[in-house]
């Protein structure tokens, strides 16, 4: 295997990586809130005490797409068909209630708390991930030629 270089981005990532950190440690501490992306998104549908910090949260997760588009940055190239990505989305929205929470609570959040369960369920989706990549890459690619 070889890296991309003409399109690694290790600068990018890892100031991504760090903002997402830095949030997750800002909700916890100023807010007694865990950063699941799943379960904030979950709650509004159950309460509209906290309504707006969860709003405020999505706000902030929606507003770098809207500069990107509205920049007119490149746009994201996706290789599966419609039909594939809607598949995939409701697969992973029955992964996150099956698993109690996202990879964003589980990943980011869980397993910095050394979470049990979030340290299961991580290994989980990472294993789920490194499965359907392998199968629809190689098995099902062999098959379909």
């Amino acid at each position: 295997m070889q890296i991309d270089w003409i399109n690694f981005t290790p600068w990018p990532s890892l100031t991504g990586g760090a903002l997402i950190g830095i949030a997750a440690a800002l909700l916890i501490n100023f807010n007694g809130r865990i950063m699941g992306a799943s379960n904030i998104v979950g709650g509004l549908f159950h309460s509209l005490s906290d309504a707006p910090w969860r709003l405020s949260f999505l706000a902030g997760l929606i507003a770098p797409a809207i500069v990107a588009a509205a920049i007119n940055m490149p746009k994201p190239v996706f290789f599966g068909s419609t039909a594939t990505l809607i598949v995939a989305g409701l697969l992973v929205g029955c992964g996150t209630r099956m698993g109690g929470g996202c990879t964003s609570g589980h990943g980011v959040c869980g397993m910095s708390r050394l979470s049990p369960r979030s340290i299961a369920a991580t290994l989980i989706f990472m294993l789920a991930g490194f499965v359907t990549v392998f199968v629809v890459r190689h098995a099902l690619a062999g098959a379909a030629s």
